[in-house]
């Protein structure tokens, strides 16, 4: 902490930091600066080639954007025949799609049990781990606690900074399994000594999915329905990866091309993730639904949700941002694929939980919402409700807490990260370096005694 002497000298400290790091914004046009690697058109700059995932939600034609119907692929199969393949046979997903990332095809029956066992086996942390590592550094943000104990495994590795392919492999698999564990254990030292809550740790069983292991682990009583662990495997399906430009999937490349260790690159992707305009969505929609839910009486009238939905829009509710929370995508225009398959698995959900009629309020957001943007910033604009729409449903119907919101998705996009680690380190093998232009005048130095 900065004491009271030194508080005026950090202001003024702080006043010149501002003043001498802003560009005006006029060069940024002046050089055709691609700010937020964004064209003019709102598309992201190209900068590679990948294999892993393709995100589609419009196509160019003759420079205009054109939406169409949402797209996700993993190694180039629809996301919505992977999770009808997997349901139809009833049974998880995530470890298939984890298997289809790293290594591009399907596994065979014999080799999806050798991975799963081999995932299963990775999820017990090191001896001493938990009390060294976690217990003894609790963190009030689970991603925090996540990205050290992710750095603090390079120290629990043997051989940490061999990049050859089969050692990164190794610890990728590892970090897949420990991911889980790492995240419950660091929200159970989070809530036992920064909210004064009983501690309960509980061993993840090897047999068992990541989404029942994780279930498991963050409840008292280590219980959970069929239900509960089906709609959870599929959310750690549908966050698995979502292609390269991503803001944590591009940083994995950056630091992967560096030729730094697995655990630098997988912990500044956590990074990333934890910043509020990357994976913090589904957070604030839950916040938002509940402020909905307290100030509106029927929640099946629909004039009654658009009126309070104009309020939203108006700065005049909610966190006065002007913003609904879970509308609109930087690439899904007519539909976020995922959303529609979260969606059918909340209502199962939603139906065991006897919150059938919060799912039909969340229903008529989805048709309010975009109507009512239209109307009130008299915009076009396509917009659809994405991913972070449902899921925030789900976790809260699941009790996940808050904190543990965004280390999920981290859990589920561990293998994307790591995937894309891998394909850069293949095909790329060129440390990325853009370009800046100083915009500075050239200056003079001045003597200390002169200045």
């Amino acid at each position: 902490m900065i004491d009271n002497n030194n508080s005026e000298f950090i202001d003024q400290l702080t006043a010149l930091a501002k003043k001498n790091n802003k560009i005006r914004s006029e060069n940024y046009a002046r050089y055709d600066v691609k700010k937020g690697l964004r064209n003019s058109n709102g598309t992201g700059v190209l900068v590679g080639l990948t294999g892993i995932g393709e995100v589609h939600g419009y196509i160019i034609d003759e420079g205009e954007k054109i939406p169409v119907e949402g797209r996700l692929n993993y190694r180039g199969i629809n996301v919505s025949d992977l999770v009808s393949g997997f349901q139809n046979e009833a049974r998880h997903g995530f470890e298939e799609v984890c298997y289809l990332l790293l290594f591009g095809e399907l596994p065979s029956a014999e080799q999806l049990e050798k991975f799963s066992d081999l995932v299963g086996q990775f999820r017990i942390l090191p001896e001493g781990f938990l009390r060294d590592m976690i217990l003894k550094a609790p963190s009030k943000d689970i991603m925090n606690k996540l990205a050290r104990s992710i750095l603090a495994s390079y120290s629990y590795d043997p051989n940490p900074d061999d990049t050859r392919m089969k050692n990164v492999l190794r610890q990728s698999i590892e970090l897949i399994g420990q991911f889980p564990t790492m995240t419950a254990y660091g929200y159970q030292a989070m809530a036992h000594y920064h909210k004064n809550e009983s501690m309960f740790i509980h061993k993840p069983n090897p047999k068992l999915g990541t989404a029942e292991n994780f279930l498991l682990m963050i409840r008292q009583d280590g219980k959970y329905s069929k239900t509960e662990a089906d709609t959870l495997d599929l959310s750690l399906v549908l966050h698995a990866e979502h292609g390269g430009g991503n803001n944590s999937a591009f940083t994995t490349r950056v630091v992967s091309s560096s030729g730094t260790d697995t655990y630098s690159a997988i912990a500044a992707a956590v990074g990333s993730l934890k910043g509020p305009r990357h994976g913090g969505a589904n957070i604030k929609v839950m916040q938002m639904m509940t402020n909905i839910k307290e100030n509106i009486s029927d929640w099946k009238d629909m004039n009654e949700i658009e009126w309070y939905l104009e309020k939203i829009l108006a700065r005049e509710a909610f966190d006065k941002s002007g913003l609904i929370y879970g509308l609109g995508h930087a690439i899904y225009t007519v539909s976020d694929p995922r959303a529609e398959l979260l969606k059918q698995k909340a209502f199962e959900l939603a139906e065991e939980k006897n919150k059938v009629d919060e799912y039909n309020l969340y229903l008529a957001i989805e048709d309010l919402a975009p109507k009512v943007f239209s109307r009130v910033r008299k915009s076009n604009k396509n917009l659809c409700i994405n991913v972070d729409f449902y899921s925030g449903f789900v976790y809260s119907m699941l009790n996940i807490p808050l904190e543990l919101c965004t280390p999920l998705f981290a859990v589920a996009r561990v293998p994307g990260w790591c995937s894309h680690r891998i394909e850069e380190m293949v095909t790329v093998k060129t440390i990325m370096r853009p370009a800046y232009k100083s915009v500075v005048n050239q200056k003079d130095y001045v003597p200390l005694h002169d200045r």
